[in-house]
């Protein structure tokens, strides 16, 4: 009997990390197209995009530059600088996808991150994402980390036809 309730315990601890571990991994994955687009290669960018992440002295989080656009085709690398002083993200999806996005980032905060759309750097590191753009619509780029997009840290991307 004492084997079968710590099998039970074990089983139901298990189910009940699987949302958390779900809610990492993004179900079905980002290495499939989405509507802003797919991974890129090196080989194939156009142009590079820096963006810098920070807090000024009034609280308030932001992105530099505040707009971004690019066109449908395009493949750009982005160099993501964190400034601050504390942790930040940038992730670019639909504007639904960030909203749904951020809704879990409320539950799982501390949810890692192995999304191709999406970088986490700690204050004083940077990164980069190479991205192709495929089609073109309005989209946001956002840090989805509790607070940070109500705070002011997000804006839109806009990819213009060709």
């Amino acid at each position: 009997m004492r084997t079968f309730v710590a099998a039970l315990s074990i089983g139901a601890a298990a189910l009940l990390a699987l949302p958390a571990y779900a809610a990492g991994s993004h179900s079905g994955g980002h290495d499939d197209e989405m509507a802003i687009g797919k991974p890129g290669e090196a080989a194939n960018v156009a142009r590079t995009i820096k963006v810098v992440m920070s807090e000024n002295d009034d609280g308030a989080m932001l992105f530099s530059p505040a707009a971004i656009q690019v066109k449908a085709g395009e493949t750009v690398r982005f160099k993501i600088v964190n400034d601050g002083e504390t942790a930040h993200e940038f992730v670019m999806d639909s504007m639904d996808e960030i909203q749904e996005h951020m809704a879990l980032m409320e539950k799982f905060p501390e949810m890692e991150h192995a999304d191709a759309n999406a970088i986490r750097l700690e204050p004083d590191n940077f990164g980069e994402i190479i991205w192709s753009f495929t089609k073109p619509g309005s989209f946001e780029f956002a840090c989805l980390i509790p607070g940070h997009y109500e705070s002011g840290m997000h804006g839109p991307l806009t990819v213009a036809s060709k």
